[in-house]
């Protein structure tokens, strides 16, 4: 690998980095609540704004489509909240419901576009190797935020709190990297530091970094899609840090 590869990859490894800054302790907040598939429901919401954003010829890139993105994640994410507190028995099966109907709607829109279904493929798999230093910067700015309210409000930030930044995070991240790639960075560093008594949101940054750059040096090395190759790292990693923790 050149240099020239390697600075391909700096800013698709820097986004990377920022979405872990926020995933890792979301993921962890999810495992802890049990509803391990409120983000890819949350994240389909987010996807089908895109969608209809894109039926509607909106510009791709433009605010329209980003305010289209957070408010049906937002106005999805609420209804869940809500749910929850209503229906607490019946949560899990509710996102599951919420995350089929959206991907069907999504399905329905893009039924009459020759480009739908390569449009679709891009936001499930992401698009992170053309990340920009705009692009970064944005969410950095955004994700600090984030960061900066939970850490705030702490145990303090509730329900309806917890879901509506979990929104916020998950519309920003599945335009860049895709659905796939925004559950894996959940979930997987989550169960791989799940149960260290010290350390372990430190320990989930260092494990989903590591599959980050790992993937990111693979996919280039090996002319693979970068967002597949990203989740098999983060799943290799997750399992070679289990089973670290475990011994």
């Amino acid at each position: 690998m050149n240099f020239a590869a390697l600075d391909l990859l700096m800013w698709p490894f820097i986004v990377g980095l920022l979405v872990l800054s926020t995933h890792v302790p979301l993921g962890r907040r999810v495992l802890a609540r049990g509803i391990i598939f409120l983000d890819l429901a949350v994240a389909q919401l987010a996807v089908l704004g895109v969608v209809a954003a894109h039926a509607l010829d909106l510009a791709a890139d433009g605010w329209p489509t980003q305010l289209a993105a957070a408010t049906a994640a937002l106005v999805g994410a609420a209804a869940l909240a809500g749910c929850e507190r209503r229906w607490p028995q019946i949560q899990e099966a509710l996102i599951g419901s919420t995350f089929v109907v959206a991907a069907s709607l999504a399905v329905l829109l893009l039924a009459g576009d020759p480009h739908g279904g390569e449009h679709l493929a891009e936001l499930l798999t992401g698009q992170i190797l053309w990340a920009t230093p705009e692009q970064a910067i944005g969410i950095a700015v955004l994700y600090g935020t984030l960061l900066a309210f939970m850490a705030w409000r702490g145990e303090r930030l509730g329900g309806l709190g917890f879901y509506l930044v979990f929104a916020l995070a998950i519309t920003a991240s599945v335009q860049l990297v895709g659905v796939y790639l925004v559950f894996a960075s959940l979930i997987l560093p989550a169960l791989a530091v799940r149960g260290l008594p010290r350390a372990a949101l430190l320990a989930g940054w260092a494990v989903g970094a590591l599959a980050y750059a790992a993937g990111l040096a693979t996919s280039a090395l090996l002319d693979w899609p970068a967002g597949p190759a990203i989740v098999i790292g983060l799943a290799a990693a997750a399992l070679v840090a289990a089973a670290v923790r475990q011994r």
